[in-house]
Parts: C-alpha cells; structure tokens; sequence
C-alpha cells in the first residue's frame, strides 16, 4: 500500500514539474505578430517584436537615388534630415489585426533637410555669364554670353519630403530653371574705339565696323586718359561749368548756345571731368588741342549721341 501512494505522488510530481516547465517555456517565447501585417508595406507577420524592427529598419535606410542632367548618387535618410519612429510602428504592429497595414511615422529636421539641398544648389548650379568686350587688334571682341542654372531649392526640399512620405527613394530629378544673362551679343549695343594719337574715332556695331569720326584730344600737358571707360552721362545743350583745374581759374558757367565750348551734345565717360562733346572750333579737329576730353564736329557729336547710351563701353587706346 506504501509502495502504491509513492509511485502516484511520483507520478504527481512529474507531471506537476513537465507542467510548470511548459508554463515556463510559454511565458519566455516573445510575442508574436499576427499574420499578414504589414509596417509601411514590409511584411512583418508572424515576426517578434525584435525581427520586425530589424526588417523595417533595413527597410527604411535606403539610401534616395539622385540625378541632374548626367549626375547621379545617392543619399541616405539620415542625411537629408529624417528619422523613423520604429518603437512606435512595431507596438502598433504587436496589437494589430491580421493583414492590418501598419504605418511607420517619419519625422523630418528642417535645418538638416534645408542644409543638405543648398549644398546641392551650390554644387550643381552656377550662374548665367554675360558677354563682356576686349579690344583684339584694336577692334572690339565680344564674348558669347552663357545660360546660368539655378536649382530650385524649396521645389527639391517638396520632392524629398514627398518620397519619405510615401516610403519612396527616387529617383529624384532636381527641378532648376534656366537663368539668362543680362548682357549678350544681340543686345551689347556700339562700342567705341579712340586712337589718340591717330586722332579718330572709331563706332562699332558691337563687333562689326559702323563709322570713324575725326576728333581732337589732349593736349600733350593735358592728355586724354588711356584705358576702358563707359559712358556715364548724356547731356543736351550742356552748361560749361569751369573744373577745377589752372587753366580754368577765374572762368564762369557757360550757358548753352554758340559759343558753349561743349557744342550741343555731351557724353561724359567714367573717367572724371572727360568726355565726348561737340566744339564750335572746328579747326581743332585732327589735333590735339583739348584739355583731356575729346572734342567732335557738333553735327557728328549729334550723331554720335543718338546711337550710343549710357553704359556705352569707350576704349581709347595710344595708336
């Protein structure tokens, strides 16, 4: 009878401890996630917590493909400013129904976001060229303008923020827009040309010869400057005011009319208290005979002031 109560309380014991040790073996397995859910599209059905973040994390860092014109690379999230809530996404998962789609919440840093794109503007942009003038053999050459780009920041910053909305990664194509130069050839407009010692001026259809003047220039203890200058201002009918020069001392203003020693037309260059204008002393041309400014027939100072402009570029040159 004592050997009968010992195998059952054996018995007892053995299946009380197979008991528990199922008890703790069902306690320790992690949950799992329920069949056909999905975190931003990535199954994770059927997976632990741990595993599901594992996937959704692999998932989310791939890198953005980029691309403008020939250029191509790629960028991870992390570097454009975004991060991804996965803690959040995963216990959403955990409690979800089956085949329940999950969403995975992605954050973005504005100032990472923003600083990341003006680097791209700076490096694939650049700006338009304008044609600028040289003289090549005492005629004027000018160059061919070129179009600039400029990268459309806040227009790629929306594409971005678009693509992590939507769990995409390109590629993303960087809007820009075509920036035109201020200046080309079509639109330079006459250049002069000055040989002092020859004594001529010389009009240019930007590149192409238009017509030569004959002219006075300064005197060799008043020399007209050498140089590039521009037109800086156009007068009709000027006063002569004296400068502030010797020679002037004791002069007064002169009014217009006749005996105005500008002419009629004034076209003062960048270079102070010099200019182009018209004389009434018409045997001055072919010599030189002015104090620094170059004096012209009044008729062709007339003529002359019609066809260029404030801005005109003027070289004067020795020859």
């Amino acid at each position: 009878m004592d050997m009968r109560r010992a195998i059952v309380l054996l018995a007892l014991l053995v299946g009380l401890g197979a008991a528990t040790a199922h008890a703790q073996e069902a306690e320790a397995s992690p949950p799992l996630i329920a069949a056909g859910v999905t975190i931003a599209g990535v199954p994770v059905g059927g997976l632990t917590a741990e595993e599901a973040t594992t996937a959704v994390q692999a998932f989310f860092v791939q890198p953005f493909t980029f691309t403008f014109r020939a250029n191509l690379w790629q960028a991870s999230p992390a570097r454009v400013g975004a991060s991804a809530d996965f803690t959040g996404a995963v216990a959403g998962a955990l409690v979800a129904a089956p085949s329940q789609a999950v969403p995975l919440l992605v954050s973005v840093n504005a100032l990472t976001l923003r600083a990341y794109v003006l680097r791209l503007a700076r490096r694939y942009g650049y700006p338009a060229v304008s044609s600028r003038v040289y003289l090549r053999g005492l005629r004027p050459y000018v160059t061919r303008s070129r179009l600039g780009v400029a990268i459309l920041q806040r227009d790629t910053r929306i594409l971005i923020r678009q693509a992590l909305g939507t769990h995409t990664r390109g590629p993303i194509e960087l809007p820009s827009r075509a920036l035109l130069p201020r200046i080309t050839r079509s639109n330079f407009g006459p250049v002069i040309v000055i040989r002092r010692a020859s004594h001529r001026l010389y009009l240019y259809r930007v590149m192409q010869y238009w017509r030569t003047f004959g002219v006075a220039v300064g005197r060799p203890e008043y020399p007209t400057p050498l140089g590039r200058f521009y037109i800086a201002v156009k007068q009709r009918n000027p006063w002569w005011y004296p400068p502030d020069s010797s020679w002037a001392a004791g002069a007064s203003p002169i009014p217009p009319g006749p005996g105005n020693p500008l002419g009629t037309r004034w076209m003062g260059l960048s270079a102070g208290g010099v200019g182009i204008h018209g004389t009434p002393d018409a045997a001055s041309i072919g010599y030189s005979a002015s104090h620094g400014c170059i004096r012209m027939r009044i008729s062709d100072a007339e003529w002359l002031f019609d066809r260029v402009r404030v801005g005109t570029t003027v070289f004067i040159v020795s020859a």
